[in-house]
């Protein structure tokens, strides 16, 4: 703006280092191993593809590789998401400090906050604004994560600024900068950006109209406003440009090509099998709750952030009916503090009613009754993330008022130090009353999303010193995705690293990547645990070398420790299976002696008696699934349950080693839940040895 910096300026940088340097802290401390919104790995892994150079993965064996939210389309797998925010994710890859990306987002915004409020208002309201912002906890924990929401709302901040200065300088280099802004935070997220700058958009149109009888005014106005529209359209026909690159059609979104009915309106929504039909009533319902929460729970100092906000904006509103027309005209020089002010108003209701149309606010809440449960009560409402500006502005412009109102009044009967005294008095009543909302608002999302990063912490104990070099089949417990939910696991654009990570599947799934990476080591990433959406529950990781074995005959030997009455022993593959009775005295162990060869697995153990007929056959690749049961007083039973995958290769036979192993209880099959690791704990006596020859 061409003038020196004065106190202000300085205490508002303050306030956004400060921003950024909480955010690092958040995201380092509370967030080390990603958040339980498994989003963050896509943008990760988006990002990992662009600082290699690539917009999607390339592979035959997309099955083996198909990361969460990546559409498959023949070999390619490529995310759903737009490139805009995994580039900003990536410049901090690239530079081996990712959260430094964070909080600089985190600066940015608590600056562009404090510096449109100085605005709308002045120097002392923009600070505080800008620490509002800092204090809200939807800015504290969705600014420290992995997600699209505060880098898109620092594009339309940046919009937001430049257009001011646009008309306050006359200088075209800001609609450049504004267009540019804009056009990227659409190129982003399309809705969010639309919501955001349609009152901008209607305020430019107002400007134009006013003055369509005014030739060289209108000609100016085009002027300053022609740049804006065509940088703005210009990043609109390059995201219709990529669109048609990825998807094949401009107008197809990686979003509706993953899942069509995932998007804005009413009527039949889904994604993957989840599906609901998004009325108006339920829309109104869902945000309204949204709303509420964010008011009561992701303000600053909640409710003292939303008193103060409805302070402000209803000081604006009656101060707007009193005054006179030309009170609130834009002239040609400028956007006035007064019209600022209404744009971010407009800006606040087009962000609350457009959100209505989208079901994601339905979504975030979980179940409707409980505002504990869902990604909005770790995160907070963040498709809502744009309204930090309007309500930290009119919370900031409350605050300010108030206190400058008392200020007055007390300064006419108390004078200076009276009313320095006094003002001492509020604020030492003051500060440990929102001291408390503040801790109140933030202990609950806290603790439920440092449950979530020490779950987290066990399952990544395997690779605490380290990715080991190789391949490593990673599990699926919510289904074959990788990053879902282990996002930290990520692999290179080439699917070529030094680390590979794979879906754990199918012995013939698993038998290909295995022939894809002949020279590679392998490795199994195994856990004990029942993973499930609540983190409470303990999980025990390990991850083992793999060995590929290929002979005419394999001879594997499997002891178990003695925890009952031996009871049977059961050999399948799926689709066959053999069952033994065991008639042996095994002692303190039993050891069980099987043989695979090709096309066939067959029992050999001395003392134990077969029913039917003693041979399991499988055609090309199965798992062969060995069960010993144990049966203990009361009727209670204990099996342990040994799984290979075998394939038949001509006349010899291939099989994994070793095999994974589940002790289960009650159950002959009881998968993650009870596998056997390392470190676990289980039922005393319980014990397993096994050898190949």
């Amino acid at each position: 703006m061409g003038r020196s910096l004065n106190r202000d300026d300085l205490l508002l940088a303050v306030v956004a280092l400060l921003a950024g340097l909480v955010v690092f802290v958040v995201a380092t401390e509370l967030f080390p191993y990603h958040s339980s919104n498994h989003d963050e790995g896509v943008y990760l892994q988006q990002a990992r593809l662009l600082l290699d150079g690539a917009l999607w993965f390339q592979t035959p064996l997309t099955d083996a590789f198909h990361w969460w939210f990546f559409v498959e389309d023949g070999t390619r797998l490529y995310s759903k998401y737009q490139p805009v925010v995994p580039a900003m994710f990536a410049l901090g890859l690239a530079a081996d400090a990712p959260r430094l990306v964070l909080a600089v987002v985190g600066a940015g915004v608590a600056g562009l906050v404090g510096l449109l409020t100085r605005d709308a208002f002045d120097g002392t309201t923009g600070i505080v604004a800008a620490a509002l912002t800092v204090c809200s906890p939807l800015f504290l924990l969705t600014t420290s994560t992995f997600l699209p929401y505060a880098p898109t709302t620092l594009l339309n901040l940046c919009f937001a600024a430049a257009y001011v200065r646009l008309f306050r300088t006359g200088r075209r280099r800001w609609g450049v900068a504004a267009g540019a802004a804009i056009g990227l935070a659409f190129f982003a997220r399309p809705y969010t950006a639309v919501l955001f700058a349609a009152p901008f958009i209607c305020h430019a149109c107002w400007l134009l109209w006013r003055v369509r009888a005014d030739d060289p005014l209108l000609r100016r106005r085009l002027a300053r406003l022609l740049p804006v529209a065509a940088v703005g359209v210009g990043f609109v026909g390059l995201t219709l440009a990529y669109n048609a690159v990825v998807t094949g059609d401009a107008f197809t979104f990686p979003f509706g090509a993953f899942a069509p009915e995932d998007g804005i309106g009413f009527g039949h929504r889904e994604l993957l099998g989840y599906e609901r039909d998004y009325t108006v009533p339920i829309a109104v319902d869902a945000n309204a709750r949204v709303l509420w929460t964010f008011a009561t729970r992701f303000v600053a100092a909640p409710p003292l952030g939303t008193l103060a906000a409805a302070l402000g904006l209803g000081l604006f509103v009656r101060r707007l009916a009193g005054a006179t027309p030309t009170a609130a005209r834009t002239d040609d020089t400028g956007v006035s503090k007064t019209g600022l002010r209404a744009l971010l108003v407009g800006m606040l209701l087009t962000v609350v009613v457009g959100n209505v149309a989208f079901w994601g606010n339905l979504n975030v809440l979980a179940d409707l009754s409980d505002p504990t449960d869902g990604f909005i009560a770790r995160f907070g409402p963040f498709y809502h993330y744009d309204l930090l500006l309007p309500l930290s502005t009119f919370g900031a412009a409350g605050l300010v008022a108030a206190a400058r109102t008392v200020r007055a009044t007390v300064g006419k009967h108390l004078g200076r130090r009276g009313t320095l005294a006094v003002l001492g008095c509020v604020v030492l009543i003051a500060t440990p009353v929102a001291a408390v909302a503040q801790t109140n608002a933030l202990d609950a999302p806290i603790a439920e999303n440092a449950r979530y990063t020490e779950r987290y912490e066990n399952a990544y104990e395997p690779f605490a010193d380290g990715e080991p070099a190789g391949v490593v089949f990673v599990p699926t417990p919510y289904g074959e995705w990788l990053g879902h939910p282990f996002q930290a696991l990520r692999n290179d654009a080439g699917l070529d690293g030094r680390t590979v990570y794979a879906l754990d599947r199918s012995p013939g799934a698993d038998f290909r990547v295995i022939d894809a990476y002949p020279t590679r080591d392998l490795y199994r990433y195994t856990y004990r645990g029942e993973w499930t959406a609540d983190p409470r529950g303990e999980i025990v990781a390990e991850l083992q070398p793999l060995d590929v074995r290929e002979d005419r005959s394999h001879r594997v030997t499997f002891e178990t420790g003695v925890v009952g009455r031996p009871s049977s022993v059961r050999v399948s593959d799926g689709d066959e299976a053999v069952t033994y009775d065991v008639t042996a005295d095994p002692g303190s162990t039993f050891a069980l002696t099987w043989v695979a060869e090709p096309g066939r697995v067959r029992v050999v153990q001395q003392g134990v008696e077969k029913r039917g007929i003693g041979v399991v056959t499988f055609d090309d690749s199965a798992e062969i699934a060995v069960a010993v049961t144990y049966v203990q007083e009361g009727g209670a039973t204990v099996t342990y349950r040994q799984e290979v995958a075998v394939e038949e290769r001509g006349d010899t036979a291939r099989l994994v080693w070793p095999p994974e192993v589940e002790v289960c209880r009650l159950t002959t099959d009881c998968s993650y839940e009870s596998a056997y690791v390392e470190g676990g704990e289980y039922l005393s006596g319980v014990s397993v040895n096994q050898s190949i020859a």
